[in-house]
């Protein structure tokens, strides 16, 4: 006979049994999680994006305004459990205002592309043995502003484009089976700039796992100092708990040299109280390093380890470089200690083809153009650019003007000022910090004071690296941002160069902007209806000057640390000297695609010391003009310059070093030639020739050869040449493209700013003998990718290139969306059997518990209880397939959905019950009705979800 007791006595070993085995699990998961690595995962692949936003229904009802305020019920696309299952998919990074049409209607600033506002949605799941780790997502931009939601609760919330940020999730973690849920609703309607600035989550995107006690983010400080001829490195690592209690550890910091080798090591203890933060300051003494040069990039790397009794708890890297600045009042910039001159450009960051979702590879492409050029020195105008272009800055040799997006000192945006600072203070090539550019205020009071407090702020960060401003005006006002600055920076004010230098003779001063000249490549002929400016080096806005002039201005002056010229590469939006149908601007050195126009050559002339440069402009074919003058300008930084047409001399001259040479040539078909002299004799040449009509096309690859990681990105130029294999440079003929193997056409442009094509279709005209399709590789990719190219009546291009098997990216697997109905409403115990279909009082929070599954009920002395959920069913379970699974219910049950009774369980033993759902309304009622024995536990003792039917 089983008395009362024995049935208390089951009860409580079983309780005491699942409480045991919880506890070794988690002990297990904490020892895992204490013990593993840190992981930095992508969470590109696999977004669900709804173009658009969601109008969610007024919230009326005490239980609907009850619900709105409790964590976890986020309305619409924020909750977890909305339906997504006829979102599109996308990988990031993303940028949907590339994808639309042009609007005349639309902002001229932002490139007459709608923009608007977009929701995207990822599923993950969290082994049990993350339990205890510190798990952080990373968002490292999105345009405009944005709010996440992790499993329905809002995390953060982020009012620029510009920066990234860190987010803490690990309190809201699901492990397990369970998926995770990221919301992010982004606004783009709202404006940072007067640029085109895209839409949507266009940077990549990380979920991070660490330890408890590990090493935070953007955690170690490691600038290299040189004083009395001796360098050292100072290290501040920075380190935070998310654990329950103070823990010890120790930071073990090594400096390894460009080959790999450990050159310098030091170590400190470090505590960390529950939920804290600390930091341990070490000091490295480093003999005769390799130095950071423009021609040799040298890159150190500082790697932090931290260790506890018992092992590693967690590892980090930055990278860093020794080298000297210093701007000086009367002599300019030093790099090193020896004087260079900052030949800088600016530039936004979009690309054609892909808007401000820009590959990192075609990044380095950009910057690898520009370097090209003669340039040494980037502004990243105005805002901070992905970590991974400062990466390739580093890498390459490139000094850098790093620029805050906001002036404002209000806590919001004085966060993004110091994340940047943060991100980017150990890396060599950033050379300035800049707080602004082109403030109204900066000639006032509030505009001084607001610097004061942003200057103060780095400081606290960074003593190494001046603070600057663009500034437009207000440079002489008896209170300005100017007298808060390390280096003044004056934008295009050519006028007050002397002025200032006079007034402030101890203040370093630079051309932080100058030049707006204006060009369309390859056209030679300004046609104001046709919104077309010729390409000598003649137009300029009425703020700047050509090319050879703004450089005569700022080489003439030795003061002045050098320039950074409007603008290094075309960009879409503020469509100046035109607008609509212009929907870009005419400012760039080169064209949106990177391809140089005549200017490049200009800069090249102006610029490179190393060797000699010419080019001969324009083109030579001008068919129906022979016998009529055209005009011939030739780049070149040689001293004499001979001009010869079909092998007889049109003329020589001497070279002014900022104008070049002008010529006039009756036009006659053939070949035309520029040949540079140095002392009489020929040190370089340069020719354009008369080309027939195009024959066939040709494809030119960036890189014969991709990474097979679904990132990487190759851009290809496409050209015409005739039967002879002459470029035939006014071929603006329709091509379109094709791609077979292991890869995706990304994007595709010709550099016409007037110009309303698809960026996204595989076809694109030829805008002056040129265009450019962006291909990328599929992600575990291999073998050859294929691309041809075809036009009516020539001959068709093939191009092969290697997609090569490398690791794959280290990533987040997408999971699928579970339907978990929650959160569920327990009645108390009851004697007699409840009716499924009462109603509770929608203000009665309190009378009926809440939960969800698993609810397991303490033995009861009355036998019954229900239990109700209202959920949303998604499409994709709601066609009469799927599956009701309740993994196990502790008692007899009747299970009824919507009013309709839709099975049973007719044994009190805990097990399983899967019944069929029918197809119905999106919003259902879930009510299940237990009855237990007298002294046996009770309830819904099993998780329950909606399953899809069997294919």
């Amino acid at each position: 006979m089983t008395t009362e007791h024995d049935h208390r006595g089951a009860t409580m070993r079983a309780v005491l049994h699942c409480l045991l085995a919880a506890c070794a699990v988690l002990l297990a998961a904490m020892q895992f999680a204490h013990a593993a690595p840190r992981e930095r995962l992508s969470l590109d692949a696999g977004w669900r994006f709804l173009r658009g936003d969601v109008p969610l229904p007024a919230i009326q009802g005490h239980g609907a305004s009850y619900l709105n305020a409790k964590a976890g019920e986020a309305q619409g696309p924020a909750n977890a459990d909305y339906d997504d299952s006829d979102w599109r998919r996308v990988d990031l990074p993303h940028d949907w205002a590339v994808e639309g049409p042009f609007d005349a209607a639309q902002n001229k600033s932002q490139g007459y592309r709608p923009r608007g506002i977009g929701w995207y949605r990822r599923y993950f799941t969290l082994p049990a043995s993350d339990r205890g780790r510190h798990i952080e997502l990373q968002f490292d931009g999105v345009a405009t502003h944005s709010t996440v939601w992790v499993n329905g609760i809002v995390v953060n919330r982020n009012w620029s484009g510009y920066n990234g940020r860190y987010i803490d999730i690990t309190p809201y973690m699901r492990y397990g089976a369970e998926p995770n849920t990221i919301a992010v609703r982004v606004d783009a309607e709202v404006m940072e700039g007067w640029w085109y600035e895209g839409a949507g989550i266009y940077r990549h995107t990380w979920l991070v796992k660490r330890d408890a006690m590990h090493i935070a983010t953007d955690g170690i400080h490691a600038n290299p100092v040189r004083k009395d001829g001796r360098w050292t490195l100072p290290v501040t690592v920075d380190v935070d708990s998310s654990a329950d209690s103070a823990r010890k550890a120790r930071l073990e910091v090594s400096l390894l040299d460009p080959a790999g080798h450990e050159v310098a090591h030091a170590g400190a203890p470090v505590q960390v109280d529950a939920l804290g933060k600390a930091s341990a300051r070490l000091a490295l003494a480093i003999r005769n390093p390799q130095p950071w040069t423009l021609a040799r990039p040298a890159l150190y790397r500082v790697r932090a380890v931290l260790r506890d009794a018992t092992g590693e708890l967690d590892r980090d890297e930055t990278h860093t470089g020794f080298r000297t600045i210093r701007f000086d009042a009367d002599r300019g910039f030093f790099l090193n200690g020896q004087p260079l001159k900052l030949q800088g450009v600016a530039i936004h960051q979009d690309h054609a083809g892909v808007g401000v979702a820009v590959p990192d590879a075609i990044w380095e492409f950009r910057l690898r153009q520009l370097k090209s050029m003669g340039v040494n020195a980037v502004r990243f105008a105005h805002n901070a650019p992905a970590a991974e272009v400062l990466d390739s800055a580093d890498r390459i040799g490139l000094l850098v003007m790093d620029e805050n997006r906001n002036f404002n000192t209000s806590p919001d945006y004085m966060q993004q000022l110091t994340w940047l600072v943060k991100r980017d203070r150990n890396r060599p090539s950033v050379i300035l910090w800049s707080i602004f550019n082109e403030e109204t205020l900066q000639g006032t009071e509030v505009g001084y004071e607001m610097a004061r407090r942003m200057v103060g702020a780095i400081k606290q960060l960074d003593t190494t690296r001046p603070v600057t401003a663009a500034m437009h005006g207000g440079l002489f006002a008896a209170r300005s941002a100017v007298q808060a600055l390390d280096v003044a920076g004056i934008n295009y004010q050519v006028w007050e160069y002397d002025r200032f230098h006079k007034m402030f003779p101890h203040k370093p001063v630079f051309s932080s902007e100058d030049t707006s000249a204006f060009m369309s490549r390859g056209e030679y002929t300004t046609d104001q209806d046709k919104h077309l400016v010729a390409s000598y080096d003649d137009d300029a806005a009425q703020w700047g000057q050509t090319q050879r002039g703004s450089w005569k201005q700022i080489s003439a002056r030795p003061f002045l640390a050098g320039s950074f010229a409007w603008t290094g590469l075309d960009y879409r939006g503020e469509p100046t000297p035109h607008e609509w149908p212009s929907a870009g601007s005419f400012f760039g050195i080169m064209d949106l695609c990177a391809l140089p126009k005549n200017a490049y050559w200009f800069r090249q002339a102006l610029w490179l010391k190393d060797r000699t440069v010419v080019k001969v402009m324009p083109h030579w074919n001008w068919a129906g003009k022979e016998g009529q003058p055209v005009k011939v300008r030739v780049a070149t930084n040689a001293p004499r310059v001979r001009l010869v047409l079909n092998g007889a001399v049109i003329g020589e001259q001497n070279v002014d070093p900022f104008d070049m040479a002008t010529f006039q040539v009756p036009y006659a078909p053939g070949r035309l030639e520029a040949v540079a002299l140095k002392d009489g004799a020929e040190v370089g040449r340069d020719q354009v020739e008369t080309s027939g009509a195009p024959a066939r096309l040709v494809l030119a690859p960036d890189r014969p050869a991709l990474a097979g990681d679904g990132a990487d990105a190759v851009p290809v130029t496409v050209s015409a040449v005739d039967a002879q294999g002459r470029p035939v440079p006014d071929a603006n003929l329709h091509v379109t493209f094709d791609l077979a193997g292991p890869g995706a056409i990304i994007g595709v442009g010709n550099g016409d700013p007037n110009s309303h094509e698809s960026e996204k279709a595989p076809e694109r005209n030829l805008y002056n003998g040129l265009a450019q399709v962006i291909v990328q590789s599929r992600r575990a990719g291999q073998g050859p990718l294929i691309l041809r190219a075809h036009a009516d009546g020539l001959q068709s291009a093939a191009l092969a290139l290697d997609v090569r098997a490398v690791a794959p990216i280290p990533a987040v697997a997408e999971a699928e969306p579970l339907v978990r109905p929650a959160p569920w409403r327990t009645s108390p115990p009851q004697a007699d059997r409840p009716d499924p279909n009462r109603v509770l009082a929608d203000n009665d929070m309190n009378t009926w518990g809440w939960g969800e599954p698993p609810l397991t009920q303490a033995p009861a002395a009355l036998p019954w209880r229900s239990y109700r959920v209202a959920f949303g069913l998604r499409r994709d379970r709601n066609d009469g397939q799927a599956r009701l699974v309740m993994r196990e219910i502790a008692g007899k049950a009747e299970v009824w959905l919507d009013g309709d009774k839709l099975g049973e369980k007719t044994a009190y033993e805990p097990g399983p019950l899967t019944l069929a759902v029918p197809k119905g309304a999106g919003w259902r009622t879930l009510t299940v009705l237990v009855e237990t024995q007298p002294g046996q536990p009770s309830g819904l003792t099993g998780d329950v979800t909606i399953e899809p039917g069997t294919p």
